[in-house]
């Protein structure tokens, strides 16, 4: 095919895309309620990220999360999805767009929840179960499949450098500007896109040639080192970038994120009556969001 028809074809694809997200935009809802102060436990407890916020920091965050599931389905598939699970997808959708309050995922309508891994055929039984998260396209265009066992391992295990959930919510955000290429034109201003295409390339080199610590993975393809490197900023920031420093700057370029300057504190920390509350506000828990829980009316 000629380069021109090349072009001409890119171009009304990322028309379309532009057309489709403009019109659901429109759609888009906003929260109007206070952020329950149950949910902001379960975050607490469970969303490192979040603990390293600020308090006004976390009440954008807290909003972000609201919105996000006021507009996307979370649907379980044979499992039950329960409040945390729904609170730690939104997490995973938020944590790379944060720097982005008015970012909206208008390419996402639901994400479906599967008990394990599955494999090509969307099975979650038999052999051959691989996959723990997928992207749709075709007739699944606008859906995610997470498994819900990587879903909460991501926030489990901090130091694995590794987050499914996010992978794939990454995924969707190079997919915003109709390419899947690992060039988040939606982020990235246009004169860091070529320096950025040549770092991929020459850290995918460094996998194949066995001298470098990232998820071997992100060596299939551009999209794949994309989502790869950015589990591995959000979840290890410290050790990326003492190890890859230039790739460390890129992804804080990409983000508008300075993810050293987060205090990724422990999730699942208990918090009892004493404990400063999770809020923010430099009170005690069992006078704060913990109020209803220790003085409880009769």
């Amino acid at each position: 095919m000629h380069p021109i028809f090349i072009l001409v074809n890119v171009a009304f694809v990322a028309f379309l895309v532009w057309s489709l997200n403009r019109k659901r935009k429109s759609k888009w809802k906003l929260p109007a309620n206070h952020f329950p102060k149950e949910q902001r436990v379960i975050l607490a407890q469970e969303v490192a990220f979040y603990n390293g916020l600020e308090a006004q920091e976390k009440k954008q965050f807290e909003f972000k999360v609201s919105e996000f599931l006021l507009n996307v389905r979370i649907t379980g598939i044979q499992t039950q999805v329960t409040l945390p699970d729904k609170l730690l997808v939104a997490s995973s959708a938020i944590i790379p767009i944060f720097a982005f309050p008015k970012w909206q995922y208008t390419n996402i309508q639901e994400v479906l929840i599967y008990p394990d891994s599955f494999n090509a055929e969307f099975r979650f039984e038999g052999p051959n179960r691989s996959i723990l998260g997928m992207v749709g396209t075709g007739y699944m265009e606008g859906k995610m499949i997470l498994s819900k066992s990587a879903l909460r391992h991501g926030f489990e295990n901090e130091s694995d450098k590794k987050n499914t959930a996010i992978h794939e919510f990454v995924h969707l955000i190079d997919k915003a500007d109709g390419l899947v290429d690992g060039v988040p034109r939606a982020l990235l201003e246009k004169q860091y896109a070529i320096p950025w295409v040549d770092l991929m390339q020459k850290k995918i080199e460094e996998i194949y040639e066995k001298s470098s610590d990232i998820n071997p993975y992100g060596a299939t393809n551009k999209a794949e080192f994309f989502s790869v490197t950015s589990e591995y900023f959000f979840e290890c920031p410290k050790l990326l970038e003492r190890k890859h420093p230039e790739l460390y700057a890129a992804l804080e370029k990409i983000f508008n994120q300075d993810m050293l300057t987060h205090e990724l504190s422990t999730p699942n920390a208990r918090i009892s009556r004493n404990s400063r509350c999770p809020c923010g506000s430099k009170k005690k828990f069992k006078i704060c969001c913990g109020e209803e829980h220790y003085f409880k009316k009769t």
